[in-house]
């Protein structure tokens, strides 16, 4: 197995305090984990999300097997998304892509896993036609085509379609006070057991009513409050703020909703325990990167970005997650028309996690398509 390498990489500063640590404030590097073959440099891939850390992603080893130099890179971000900017996570992409063009690749493709799959989508959009000129609170990106060298395809594995449409599909409509995390209405809690399974269509519709309508208040408030510090002299340009309960999708306990191999819950176990958690998707946020993450001014939805896009693209379904659906299937199928061909990873859950076998055959996927590119 051809030998792990550590890749070090510096990166440009953004404008806001994106690290607490001051070294990386002052210089700042990404890291990533990559495999080499020996012999050619044909085909090299990036697989990165933008906060999870993949430098021990499951596919860096058997796509090393196979031929294809595989980097599982972090963003500045990893780890930490509160003060996560899209637009400058795309740029850490774009410094992991000009690594790989450097070291001699004649190809380069992204892997876009989970989260990864809006990042990539957003990424090569904007090295197609930049058009990301200003975050969505209106401040300059500084963002330049020489920053983001288009690559050559994409393969989606798992693929969620991207932050704002998430936060869409999760956020709790029972919460009735923003600054408590227990408070509740009953008659919009999925996890009340008076909901019965399967759920009616007619709670089902009023769930996703209120959840648009709770995503709208916040959003509000958000322009709102950034709007009133960037007027006040003196005042600071962001803060952070806090967004209870996050995690109440019905699909995580209703199996007939968008019904694919799942078990029931959560990727990260009980629903309704990590709904509760302290510590959960859009939880701690701050005002500018709730606006490029979460809101519906986020710039990095994954399909309609894959749309704009003009390489060829391959899409790994798998078929037991508890987080991706035909539904988020059929998305990425439209956006991608005939660029896009689908292989299911028959009863794959979202890590592929105690399926080694699966592993290898989406490394055989990825591996048969890059070939014939």
């Amino acid at each position: 197995m051809a030998e792990l390498q550590l890749a070090v990489i510096d990166v440009q500063p953004g404008a806001s305090l994106e690290s607490q640590s001051g070294l990386q404030m002052l210089r700042p590097r990404i890291y990533g984990a990559w495999r080499a073959p020996a012999g050619p440099k044909k085909v090299a891939a990036i697989v990165m999300h933008p906060t999870s850390n993949f430098m021990g992603h499951y596919l860096i080893g058997p796509l090393a097997d196979r031929g294809i130099a595989c980097m599982g890179l972090n963003s500045r971000y990893m780890g930490n998304d509160t003060l996560l900017l899209m637009e400058r996570a795309i740029q850490d992409l774009g410094a992991g892509v000009q690594f790989l063009r450097a070291a001699g690749y004649e190809r380069v493709l992204l892997i876009g896993n989970s989260g990864g799959a809006a990042l990539a989508s957003f990424y090569q959009a904007q090295a197609e036609k930049l058009t990301a000129h200003r975050f969505p609170d209106g401040d300059e990106t500084h963002l330049h085509p020489h920053d983001l060298p288009p690559v050559d395809g994409i393969a989606l594995c798992a693929a969620h379609p991207g932050r704002s449409k998430l936060l869409r599909d999760w956020i709790d409509p029972s919460v009735t006070d923003e600054h408590d995390p227990l408070s509740v209405d009953p008659a919009l809690d999925m996890y009340d057991a008076r909901h019965a399974l399967p759920y009616a269509a007619g709670f089902l519709a009023r769930f996703s009513a209120a959840q648009a309508a709770r995503l709208e208040r916040i959003e509000r408030w958000v322009i709102e409050r950034l709007r009133l510090l960037r007027s006040t002299p003196g005042a600071p340009r962001d803060q952070a703020f806090i967004v209870y309960r996050t995690h109440a999708d019905p699909r995580c306990v209703d199996l007939s909703i968008d019904s694919n191999d799942r078990l029931p819950g959560s990727v990260w176990g009980d629903a309704r325990q990590v709904n509760y958690s302290a510590n959960a998707m859009g939880r701690t946020t701050s005002l500018t990167a709730f606006l490029s993450q979460w809101s519906s001014r986020s710039q990095a939805d994954g399909p309609s970005n894959l749309a704009r896009t003009r390489v060829p693209l391959l899409l790994l379904t798998y078929t037991g997650d508890a987080s991706t659906f035909p539904s988020t299937r059929d998305a990425w199928m439209a956006a991608g028309g005939a660029r896009i061909r689908n292989v299911d990873i028959v009863g794959g859950n979202h890590y592929l996690a105690g399926q080694p076998q699966l592993v290898q055959f989406a490394a055989n996927a990825i591996a048969g398509w890059a070939e014939a590119l």
